[in-house]
């Protein structure tokens, strides 16, 4: 059901803290090692939101235990993988390219299957993948059912990743299990937010799996996956939202426990929104950004960092100058065509935007109330929410979208609009 939402225009300046959930990326990973691990684990701070809770309820239909935690943690007990199961993977990228890996290990029929857009989203790299390795999958998108034994051969693999770093992501937190474990090569244009595939290893390394890295080349060793407790950082793409609030409004919004150290490619935004105009500074009490008088327009490529790029459309959109945003061509795949969703959508507010093969161009001009599809995508919901609060009448179509990784995104915003901690 969409639920469409009047975004608030802000008063004045924003002035305030923000408190931000733990980040998607790194709770869903943790979850597939700490089914995976040679013991229970504990998991806190993660994010509780409908990607993340869809993947512990598709873990948990393959035998994994998890129980809720007074702390809002889960407490993770690995069991012996086995179908029959089905996997509702939502919209979540993660679910769909991070389950299937893992489910491989599982014995019995495993069905996986999504939202209707879900289907659209490209799979084919994956499975033809795990194919490769060993797997029997029926199928090359959502739905498609994969046939396990109970366990996988392995080995090395080619694919092209240029369409999802999230195609070796998924490989890689799988490997240790699989007898050979698995060398990933890619072949094709480069690969978009390598800084995912970072936080993979990273990740991995820290449970005694061993990966060795090169140009283009991942190799992990098969073995155990070491049980632990984890700490979810918050989720700093998410965050930069409401630090888009400061920057468009002139106010001051601070997130804290930002890390000191992190591959999330959400903490880029500090130089993004310091080429907008914008002071940031880190103190013990986090990240802190002000606003300027007005924003200034760039020319920025974000392959590395394109889940920010709903964002920073709509900050330009909002600027003076033009702005110029490359390298991202990927997004068209995401929940959406983001590309032509945001042209889209400030072209109907009365703005000027225009497609590019990899990216947009966007040259401010006055903006009117207005209808602002999400296309059930939560950062284009969350977009649509940024330029609401300087041009009044913006109605979001689809709020509800943002539960994808932001459980309750209206409450927090008007908290934030409110000055509350």
């Amino acid at each position: 059901m969409t639920q469409h939402w009047s975004a608030p225009s802000a008063s004045g300046p924003v002035h305030s803290t923000v408190p931000v959930p733990g980040s998607k990326s790194i709770t869903n990973r943790v979850l597939v090692l700490a089914a995976l691990a040679d013991g229970p684990s504990t998991v806190h701070a993660p994010l509780r939101s409908r990607d993340t809770v869809l993947m512990a309820a598709a873990l948990s239909s393959l035998g994994v235990n998890f129980a809720d935690r007074e702390d809002g943690g889960w407490d993770v007990v690995p069991g012996l993988l086995r179908g029959p199961a089905d996997v509702d993977c939502g919209l979540a990228g993660t679910v769909m390219r991070f389950l299937p890996p893992a489910a491989a290990l599982a014995e019995g029929e495993i069905r996986f299957d999504g939202d209707p857009h879900a289907r659209l989203r490209p799979m084919a790299t994956v499975l033809g993948a795990l194919r490769s390795l060993g797997a029997d999958i029926d199928g090359d998108a959502l739905p498609f059912t994969l046939h396990g034994t109970g366990s996988l051969p392995g080995g090395e693999v080619t694919i092209d990743a240029s369409g999802s770093s999230q195609f070796v992501s998924g490989l890689l937190l799988s490997a240790a299990r699989y007898d050979k474990g698995v060398t990933v090569r890619h072949d094709g244009k480069p690969v978009p937010s390598l800084p995912h595939i970072d936080m993979t290893v990273q990740t991995l390394r820290s449970v005694g799996v061993r990966v060795e890295t090169d140009a283009n080349v991942w190799h992990v060793e098969p073995g155990t996956i070491a049980a632990r407790t984890w700490h979810v950082e918050p989720d700093l793409s998410n965050a930069t939202v409401f630090l888009a609030a400061a920057a468009v409004t002139g106010g001051e919004v601070t997130i804290p426990h930002w890390p000191a150290e992190t591959t999330q490619p959400g903490d880029s935004v500090r130089g993004i929104l310091e080429r907008m105009g914008c002071t940031v500074s880190v103190s013990e009490r986090g990240l802190t950004v002000q606003g300027p008088a007005k924003l200034s327009g760039l020319d920025i490529d974000l392959r590395d960092e394109s889940e920010l790029t709903p964002t920073v459309a709509a900050l330009a959109a909002l600027a003076e100058g033009q702005t110029i945003i490359r390298g991202v061509a990927h997004i068209r795949g995401h929940e959406t065509d983001r590309i032509a969703a945001l042209v889209n959508e400030i072209n109907a507010l009365g703005g000027n935007a225009s497609e590019t093969e990899d990216g947009l161009i966007i040259n401010p001009v006055p903006l009117h109330g207005g209808v602002w599809k999400a296309y059930a995508d939560h950062r284009m919901a969350t977009a649509g929410a940024i330029i609401g609060l300087l041009v009044p009448g913006v109605e979001v179509d689809d709020i509800g979208s943002t539960t994808k990784t932001i459980p309750d995104f209206p409450g927090m915003w008007n908290a934030m609009l409110g000055g509350g901690a």
